[in-house]
């Protein structure tokens, strides 16, 4: 096939060895229950009631047995054939296990009332309990599963219950007056309906499994110290055939082995964050600091006792031995070499953690920074398996941002760095000390993203010091006020026509080069840009109507130089397409669980089988991965983020870019960066310590760059310390290309509040879902705009479509 053939308007063409197509195949479709069931967390297994024995009858309770959610909202949300619930998933396994259909047939039918009713998955009222078939479930078995689900989306946060007064004119989503509604104490807790649907299982049953249908964190201290409850599964979102995934593993089809990507707290209030989370509409201030998720709890004295669940924790169904071989510091690699053995009588899988913690010092410290981990294949009983876990010394330095020590440099301190090895960031023990004889410094920078109102941040001993305020440091835009407004003033946004036919049969621009002879190595990418006009360089810089099944719009069109109309596709958990396009696709988990697997293999296959769906589809850049770091549970995007954690998250979505453009399908890493609230996002401000900014919320980042190479990142919404990310020169171009190298394409968000102009001058180099050309037009006339910087920009959206097939 000719380059770029698919990005043409035309029927598409299966993938498939056979000539089938590949999108929500079989193939697809089990590699999506696998991955599910490699990232959920058997949180508790007391007496050893997992996994059910053959012939066990059950009794379902809940409307989460049939109320599933595979996914969250938004980008995040996938048109699929279908979606197995926990009910379905047990009733595919008859050999295994027998449910009473009477008690199944109630929440059914309430369920299915609901929906009826305009009701979505997870945002149903838990139905009565009904007590007389209740009764007759207990005379049918001993053993109650119940399953609770939990719904939320882009574009809405999750609420608590002590939220202040907020001006509700900015949630615009209607889905979070029904959350409300459902849930008047917030989602975060079980609902009085749920509580006493609780209430009377565990009286009735002596027998009792928890299923956790969600997508983050949730309470979990009305099971985690509660004998009547004996074993909890934290299934999460599990995508199409998440309810069969569930079954299987509460079954013994496979043993868990995900782990945890956060902390569980006790309660909501016990997260740093949860106080000031909904203070305000206009900010947030990140006065927790590098104090974030596993490294507040286990740092800050007194927080250890807030934990239910640490980060990393999951149990199995089998039992491991773990042996250390070597451990040792060459190079400025620490190196730890461990034997896992598989002592139990189920085959099963171990990942192994190493937990670093440095000297206080002068700057502060968490007291564990996870540092390296892996995973075990699938062992058999009694087989071993040694692993290597491998850390740079220099991954440990602490990022000096009021010079205590070097002002902007990443510093190693003097003193001891400890190494633990375990299986979560509190079942570990002490494998490696080194001295470091005095402080190194590894990298030296300059100040970028200075904060300008955050007054304070956390310390390491649980209080507070003062920030310096720094005066905001804007750019000379004195002639723009020769530029009117984007929209306001006039300006609206444009595309290009669609050409009629293909590509190929346009006419040419008269005496002018075409791309193919760019790609081809004929000309260079420079020669060809020079010969485009202001105006045509103006619409390369934004977005361009849809074709075939797109509907986020794409770039480049432009049949005169034979630049085909590049498309975008969401998102996080699957192909996202519009479901009057009558075509279906894999659902695959949602973040949350992929990182739970902290197995990178997995996350390759998922998203090379993601990218051959695009890629089938006739789509080019999918619009994932989504990286921004779990700060609190109220985040309503959460589930499509990985981790509190910026090294779990950096490594695992590392492996999802790679497995994407594996199939020459571009990968766009986002939302760049600090866009860790969905509630007003287009103009809050995240008031953030550079520290915090470099360790926690950038990093994740650029290890994704580093490794990975991805072609394209997603500037976010927001605004960082006073600053749009998407007119940030400091976070687009200072760091990202600046320090990190970044050689690829810079994209906004969809219909961002900046303006284009701005944007372009930051290096955002394309406007979607479409740009301003007059704007452009009039910022360089009026001499605020150049032409280079305009052809920079096209360069890198130019070399983003070279690279693809």
């Amino acid at each position: 096939m000719e380059k770029w053939q698919r990005s043409l308007y035309q029927p598409n063409l299966p993938l498939g060895a056979d000539g089938t197509k590949v999108t929500a195949s079989k193939a697809h479709i089990t590699l999506s229950k696998e991955a599910a069931k490699e990232g959920m967390v058997l949180l508790k297994n007391n007496e050893s009631l997992l996994p059910f024995q053959a012939g066990t009858k059950l009794a379902l309770f809940g409307k989460g047995s049939f109320d599933y959610v595979k996914g969250g909202g938004g980008s995040g949300d996938v048109t699929v054939a279908y979606t197995t619930n926990l009910y379905e998933g047990f009733k595919k396994l008859p050999e295994k296990v027998e449910v009473y259909e009477a008690l199944s047939d109630y929440y059914r039918k309430e369920v299915e009332k609901q929906y009826e009713a305009g009701a979505e998955p997870g945002m149903t009222v838990e139905p009565a309990f009904p007590e007389e078939t209740a009764k007759k479930a207990r005379a049918y078995t001993d053993t109650a599963v119940i399953c609770i689900s939990r719904f939320s989306g882009e574009g809405w946060d999750r609420k608590s219950s002590y939220d202040k007064e907020m001006d509700e004119s900015v949630q615009t989503d209607p889905l979070l007056e029904k959350a409300e509604r459902i849930f008047p104490d917030g989602d975060f807790y079980l609902t009085k309906e749920e509580s006493a649907m609780v209430e009377q299982v565990q009286q009735l049953f002596p027998k009792v499994a928890v299923v956790m249908n969600v997508g983050g964190m949730v309470d979990t201290d009305w099971f985690a110290e509660n004998e009547k409850i004996q074993a909890v599964l934290m299934a999460w979102q599990g995508g199409m055939e998440g309810g069969s995934a569930a079954a299987e593993l509460l079954c013994g089809v496979g043993s868990p082995s995900g782990k945890l990507s956060d902390t569980f707290a006790k309660k909501l209030e016990d997260y740093p964050s949860s106080e000031t989370f909904h203070e305000s509409v206009k900010y947030v201030d990140y006065k927790e600091d590098i104090y974030v998720g596993y490294r507040y709890f286990e740092t800050i004295p007194g927080a250890d006792k807030a934990v239910n669940y640490p980060f990393g924790y999951g149990l199995s169904y089998t039992t491991f031995e773990c042996a250390l071989v070597s451990a040792e510091e060459k190079q400025g690699v620490i190196r730890v070499r461990v034997n896992v053995t598989n002592t139990g009588k189920y085959p099963g899988k171990e990942v192994m953690q190493l937990y670093a913690q440095a000297p206080q010092g002068v700057l502060g410290k968490a007291k564990r920074v996870l540092a390296a981990f892996e995973k075990t294949r699938l062992l058999a009983q009694g087989e071993t398996q040694l692993l290597t876990l491998e850390a740079p010394v220099a991954q440990l330095a602490s990022y000096d941002d009021l010079g205590k020590i070097q002002k902007s440099a990443y510093v190693l301190e003097k003193g001891k760095y400890q190494f633990y090895l375990g299986t979560s960031v509190r079942e570990t023990e002490q494998v490696f000390c080194f001295t470091m004889p005095e402080d190194t410094v590894t990298e030296q920078l300059t100040a970028k993203l200075v904060p300008t109102s955050l007054a304070e941040r956390m310390l390491s001993d649980g209080s507070f010091e003062k920030l310096p305020q720094s005066e905001p440091n804007d750019p000379d835009y004195s002639a723009i006020k020769r530029v009117p407004r984007e929209e306001s003033d006039g300006f609206s946004p444009a595309v290009r026509a669609l050409p009629g036919h293909q590509i190929w049969s346009q006419p040419y621009k008269k005496d002018a080069h075409i791309f193919m002879e760019v790609a081809e190595g004929k000309i260079t990418l420079d020669e060809f840009v020079t010969q485009m006009t202001d105006e045509e360089l103006a619409h390369i810089l934004g977005g361009q109507p849809n074709t075939g099944v797109a509907n986020t719009f794409g770039f480049g069109n432009m049949p005169e130089y034979g630049i085909p109309n590049i498309m975008t596709a969401d998102g996080p958990a699957g192909l996202r397409i519009e479901k009057k396009c009558g075509v279906v696709t894999t659902a695959w988990p949602c973040a949350t669980l992929l990182a739970c697997t902290w197995n990178p293999d997995v996350l390759y296959q998922v998203g090379a089988a993601g990218a051959a769906e695009v890629k089938e589809n006739n789509i080019a850049v999918w619009l994932t991965p989504a990286v921004n770091i779990h700060r609190s549970p109220l985040c309503g995007r959460n589930f499509e983020y990985y981790s509190e954690d910026p090294y779990l998250t950096g490594k695992m979505a590392s492996a999802m870019v790679k497995g994407i453009q594996s199939k020459h399908i571009a990968a766009t890493v986002k939302h760049f960066a600090c866009n860790n609230k969905e509630t007003n996002r287009k103009e809050s401000d995240s008031r953030v310590s550079e520290r915090a900014a470099r360790e926690i919320y950038l990093k994740a980042f650029e290890i994704i760059v580093k490794e990975a190479d991805p072609w394209c990142i997603m500037s976010s919404y927001n605004i960082v310390n006073g600053h749009r990310t998407s007119e940030n020169r400091e976070l687009l171009e200072d760091i990202l290309r600046g320090e990190w190298n970044y050689q690829g394409m810079v994209t906004t968000d969809w219909w961002t509040s900046g303006e284009h102009y701005k944007e372009v001058k930051a290096g955002n180099d394309i406007k979607m879902a479409c740009g301003f050309p007059e704007s452009l037009l009039r910022a360089k006339e009026a001499g605020v705009l150049t032409r280079e910087e305009m052809e920079i920009c096209a360069k890198r959206i130019l070399g983003l479509i070279l690279k693809i097939d």
